[in-house]
């Protein structure tokens, strides 16, 4: 379920398959390619990367964002929030919310932003991508083939409260993300995947060499 996906660092990935290329949170792109569309979870930095953007963008290429998102962009961008449904060239992504409930980190992903995670249906495959989220309850009805999930702590959940939300959305497989760059080392990964268990979890490997230890 992985063989059309690239990670590239943080929560960038890149999916290709029947003629579209799809890019999530594009930030440290090593092989840049034409984007189709892409999305964009929240504002951050390491979410939100203008100079990367330009690097796939064409003039076909629609994005996808939060208002906060929309507003450091031009062109042929779709305002969303969470709840919303859309269908952008041909693919529909149903966003859902993605914010911190922990008291050490509530002013870095607030609920009154309306952030928000995707679930895309690519190919015949369910994919979620959660953004920078903690174990929130409305996340535990999202039901995938695959789940990316913020594992690196500090911003979002660490190993185990990540492992606690895959238990209860139960999906075919889940793959860590956001960790062994902004937050976290790369012990993260294989941390997330012991304490999943019994949740099918792969480790990926990024194109970006790990910038923390």
């Amino acid at each position: 379920m992985l063989e059309s996906v690239t990670w590239f660092r943080n929560s960038a990935f890149r999916w290709q398959g029947e003629g579209l290329t799809l890019y999530l949170d594009p930030w440290g792109i090593t092989d840049p390619t034409p984007a189709d569309i892409i999305l964009i979870t929240h504002a951050h930095y390491d979410h939100l990367a203008p100079d990367d953007i330009e690097k796939i963008r064409t003039s076909r290429t629609k994005i996808v964002g939060p208002a906060d998102v929309a507003e450091e962009l031009s062109g042929d961008v779709t305002v969303v929030a969470p709840g919303d449904d859309v269908e952008v060239a041909g693919v529909k992504a149903q966003c859902v919310p993605a914010y911190n409930i922990a008291e050490e980190r509530l002013d870095f992903h607030p609920d009154r932003n309306r952030w928000v995670g995707y679930i895309l249906d690519l190919a015949g495959t369910v994919y979620y991508h959660a953004g920078d989220t903690d174990h929130i309850p409305e996340l535990e009805a999202v039901r995938s083939d695959v789940a990316f999930l913020p594992v690196g702590g500090t911003f979002t959940m660490d190993p185990q409260q990540a492992a606690g939300l895959a238990k209860a959305m139960s999906p075919g497989l889940a793959v860590p993300m956001h960790y062994g760059f902004v937050a976290g080392s790369p012990a993260d990964g294989p941390a997330f995947r012991d304490a999943a268990s019994p949740v099918q979890v792969e480790v990926m490997e990024p194109t970006n060499p790990f910038e923390r230890t």
